[in-house]
C-alpha cells in the first residue's frame, strides 16, 4: 500500500506539474507551439475561463487516479489466491450512499463555480465603445457606430505578409491570422461587441479575451471585454461557415486612450472618402 501511496502522490504533481507547465507554454494573442492549455488571458472573463479549466482539470485528474487506485486495489484485494472464500456480501448501507452522494457533491462542486462565471460573462456592463461585427463570406465588417463609419478586414495574403516583413523584418504578422484593417479599441474600457451574420452562420472568437458568440444573419447577439493590456490580439472566426472558414481571422489591437482617439480621427476621414475595400481579395487555399 505504501508503494501504491507513493505511485498516486507521483500521478497528482506530475499532473499538478503538467497543468502548470501547460500555463507557461500558453502565449498571449495567438497560439503557441506545443500549446496544450489556453491562451493567455487579459480580460476578466478569461481569467475566469483559464481558472475553471485548471480546476477542472485536476478534479477530473483526482478522479481519474481515485478510480484507478480502486481498481488496482479490487484487483490485489479480492482475486482468487488472496481472498480464496469470497464474501456473500450483497448490500452495504454506506457505500450505497457514499457512492451516491459524492458524485452528486462533486456535480455541484462544478457546477456551481460555472453558473457564477456564465452570469458574469452574460451580464453586459455599461459600454465606454460599441462596435458592431458582421461576418460575411469569408471576411469580417466593423462599424463604430457611434463615429458613423464602417471598413472590411480581410485576412493577408502571403504575399502581402512578405511584402511586410520585407519592410520590417520583425513585424508580428502571422500566417492565417493577420489581417489588412485590424480592430482597434482602447485599453481598459469595456467594449460591447454586437455580432450578426449577413450570409451563413459564423462565429466571433478571440480566445485571450475569453469571448466566442455565434454570428446569426437576422440576428443580433452582444459580448464585450475589457482588455487590461496593450497589443494584439488574434482570433477566427469559430463556426463552420463554407469554403474559406479558415481564412478570415479577426485581429484586435488594443491601444491607450491617447493612441485610440487619435486613430478615430484618421478613420473618420479615411473610411468616409475611400470605398470599402473589395471582398474578394481572399481566395482558397491563401
Amino acid at each position: 500500500m505504501k508503494v501504491l501511496s507513493r505511485f498516486y502522490l507521483a500521478a497528482i504533481l506530475a499532473v499538478v506539474a503538467l497543468v502548470g507547465a501547460g500555463a507557461a507554454w500558453a502565449g498571449i494573442g495567438q497560439p503557441s507551439d506545443w500549446q496544450i492549455g489556453p491562451q493567455g488571458p487579459v480580460t476578466e472573463v478569461a481569467d475566469d475561463i483559464v481558472g475553471f479549466h485548471t480546476y477542472l482539470l485536476v478534479v477530473i485528474s483526482l478522479i481519474t487516479a481515485f478510480v484507478l487506485g480502486l481498481l488496482v486495489y479490487v484487483v490485489m484485494r479480492f482475486n482468487a489466491r488472496a481472498n480464496p472464500t469470497p464474501s456473500r456480501t450483497t448490500h452495504n448501507t454506506l457505500l450505497e450512499v457514499l457512492w451516491t452522494l459524492g458524485p452528486v457533491l462533486i456535480l455541484l462542486s462544478i457546477a456551481i463555480p460555472s453558473f457564477k462565471y456564465l452570469l458574469f460573462q452574460l451580464n453586459i456592463p455599461k459600454a465606454d465603445l460599441v462596435v458592431k461585427a458582421t461576418g460575411k463570406q469569408w471576411f469580417w465588417t466593423y462599424s463604430y457606430p457611434d463615429s458613423k463609419f464602417e471598413f472590411d478586414s480581410l485576412m493577408l495574403t502571403d504575399k502581402e505578409r512578405q511584402a511586410k516583413l520585407a519592410k520590417d523584418p520583425k513585424a508580428d504578422v502571422p500566417r492565417l491570422l493577420s489581417v489588412d484593417n485590424e480592430l482597434v479599441v482602447p485599453v481598459n474600457k469595456v467594449v460591447v461587441v454586437q455580432v450578426t451574420g449577413a450570409d451563413v452562420i459564423h462565429a466571433f472568437a478571440v480566445p485571450s479575451f475569453g469571448i466566442k458568440i455565434d454570428a446569426i444573419p437576422g440576428r443580433l447577439n452582444e459580448t464585450w471585454f475589457k482588455a487590461r493590456d496593450e497589443g494584439v490580439y488574434h482570433g477566427q472566426c469559430s463556426e463552420l461557415c463554407g469554403k474559406d472558414h479558415a481564412f478570415m481571422p479577426i485581429t484586435v489591437r488594443v491601444v491607450s486612450q491617447q493612441a485610440f482617439t487619435a486613430w478615430l480621427e484618421d478613420a473618420k476621414k479615411k473610411y468616409a472618402s475611400e470605398d470599402t475595400p473589395s471582398a474578394v481579395k481572399v481566395a482558397a487555399g491563401q
